[in-house]
């Protein structure tokens, strides 16, 4: 039976990095798979999943237009040998399409793997993250520390000075320049 699991973590815990080792398992296993990442992020190229020890892969690239259901759809008829969806960086989906990732899994019965954050550097969930806390069948959190030591739960955004940056636009694209883990206690007496 299909399922739909959000593996779910502060910045730099390695999420791209499981997705990309499942997908490499199940296509050393002769099974095919597509991969989605969002088009906002374009940081090594649009449709490329990275991370930052250096695995990546190609991937269909998704705004939020995009079908997910009706294109998975469209795939298994074609070639009727997809065998898991993987989606990588899915705070980034709508609620619509966290709808059609159940879809997929329910209607297709195809397992769907989503992997994003939780919250944004505010605190605040991504409306893809908040839907997938919510309607997927297993949460899977993996984990990262603070400089402290302690389990990083919140992601802190920093300026070019290391500065921390409490004010913007939720949606800042960047890695370890602009963001860093942090546990609870650092993140709210910004140190």
């Amino acid at each position: 039976m299909a399922k739909l699991y959000f593996y779910y973590s502060a910045m730099n815990a390695g999420k791209s990095t499981v997705l990309l080792q499942s997908a490499y398992n199940y296509k050393e296993r002769g099974m095919d798979t597509l991969l989605f990442t969002p088009l906002i992020d374009n940081r090594y190229g649009i449709g490329k999943i990275h991370s930052r020890i250096g695995l990546n892969a190609d991937a269909i690239p998704f705004d939020q237009q995009f079908d997910l259901f009706k294109f998975t759809q469209k795939e298994k008829t074609t070639r009727n040998s997809i065998q898991c969806v993987l989606i990588d960086e899915a705070q980034f989906l709508s609620k619509e399409q966290v709808e059609q990732l159940t879809q997929i899994v329910d209607v297709l019965n195809i397992p769907v793997l989503a992997y994003g954050l939780r919250s944004d550097y505010r605190g605040e969930p991504f409306p893809g993250s908040a839907y997938l806390l919510i309607w997927a069948d297993n949460l899977i959190e993996i984990k990262t520390i603070c400089h402290c030591g302690k389990k990083a739960i919140m992601n802190t955004r920093i300026d070019s000075d290391g500065r921390v940056v409490k004010t913007g636009e939720q949606i800042v694209i960047g890695g370890n320049e602009k963001y860093i883990p942090m546990c609870r206690k650092h993140f709210n007496s910004n140190t």
